[in-house]
């Protein structure tokens, strides 16, 4: 039997070619464990499975931010080259959204494990949370700007992970409020919620304008990159769900601070630009599955880019069960759960494959050190 690591030089490698991009498999385990929660016919051992992997993701992510802070202790001026590759970098926003989904499952599952406690922990973990959200906003797309060499025709939706964090961070606002109480803390966290939407969504809109103009000019991405189409899913997802999860709470809290007139409107703007967003969503998901199909006849290579099929679809999935709650539409709620268990199936076996890829030492490769050795010849 073949040892672990058995394709890396030396099984220090493992540090030295570890990359963010490796988060976003808690982004997909972390959602998967939101939406098990969220089925219908969800026992208590379904509620107890989703627990399960939300404790198994807090495990990954915790052993991979331990293996990348040892990446920049060990290898420092390797690990700074991220900030000028233009791909590896954009997937530093991968962090805090994964970082949010740990949270998001200390009020979902965390309360019934640990008692109140659990609502302290998500509060500190959502601050950290924003703060690397908004960080990453600025730094990256700088960076885009200032450093690296990008191409239209090189293009992919990946150019959407520095800056759908904020997104994501707005959509846990709308979770955290739920568990406080009416207060002044809790109106400056709503209000936030609303500003993170904003950092996020309209340049999410942006880059997908570019991203359809690049389609149109250039054609499909490479096979090696199909999946990536699939991201277009999350800013539309998540723009739907924060706003549906925000307005949900909006009427208690704008209330208690004597603004009534916006305790009307948010709740309802959060339904109809949800059901806009979703429509949108709606296009784009066929264009992933299209695209899939197409590059699908002559294989496509398994690469961590596959867990862009899970997060991203996963919180579309959750802003629909969450509007047909809202709307009272049982056939909405068929809808997420039949996409629910797709996803299921979909996050299985990329999980499959990316255990046996980690086995085997394929999946670490730092394309950030094969740059800088090319640069150093």
């Amino acid at each position: 039997m073949k040892k672990p690591f058995y394709q890396l030089q030396q099984s220090r490698d493992v540090i030295r070619h570890f990359t963010p991009n490796w988060f976003t498999a808690t982004m997909g385990t972390g959602v998967v464990a939101m939406i098990l929660a969220q089925l219908p016919f969800a026992s208590s051992l379904m509620f107890m499975l989703a627990t399960k992997l939300w404790q198994f993701n807090i495990l990954l992510f915790s052993t991979f931010s331990v293996l990348y802070i040892l990446r920049w202790i060990l290898f420092p001026a390797e690990a700074k080259q991220i900030f000028t590759h233009p791909n590896m970098s954009l997937f530093l926003g991968a962090i805090p959204m994964g970082l949010a989904t740990i949270a998001n499952g200390f009020l979902n599952f965390g309360t019934a494990l640990y008692g109140d406690i659990a609502i302290q922990i998500a509060q500190y973990l959502w601050y950290i949370d924003v703060f690397l959200a908004v960080v990453i906003a600025w730094l990256v797309p700088f960076c885009m700007f200032s450093c690296q060499d990008h191409h239209l025709h090189r293009m992919t939706a990946v150019w959407l992970l520095p800056i759908v964090a904020c997104e994501v961070a707005a959509s846990s606002a709308g979770l955290l409020v739920q568990h406080l109480a009416a207060d002044q803390h809790a109106f400056y966290i709503l209000i936030t919620g609303y500003v993170l939407w904003g950092i996020s969504v309209l340049p999410a809109f942006a880059v997908l304008t570019i991203l359809m103009l690049r389609l149109a000019l250039h054609q499909l991405p490479e096979k090696e990159v199909a999946i990536s189409s699939w991201l277009c899913l999350g800013p539309i997802g998540t723009g739907a769900l924060a706003l549906l999860l925000l307005g949900e709470q909006a009427p208690r809290i704008m209330q208690a601070m004597g603004l009534e007139s916006l305790a009307i409107l948010l709740p309802a703007l959060g339904i109809v630009a949800s059901l806009v967003l979703l429509g949108f969503g709606v296009w784009w998901f066929g264009i992933a599955i299209l695209t899939t199909l197409r590059h699908a006849r002559t294989g496509i290579p398994f690469n961590l880019g596959w867990w862009g099929l899970t997060f991203p679809f996963g919180v579309f999935i959750l802003a629909i069960f969450n509007l047909a709650h809202q709307l009272h539409i049982d056939a909405l709620q068929y809808v997420a759960v039949v996409l629910s268990l797709l996803l299921v199936g979909l996050w299985a076996l990329v999980m499959k494959k990316t255990v046996v890829g980690a086995y085997s030492g394929q999946l670490f490769f730092s394309p950030c050190l094969v740059a800088l050795q090319q640069k150093m010849q």
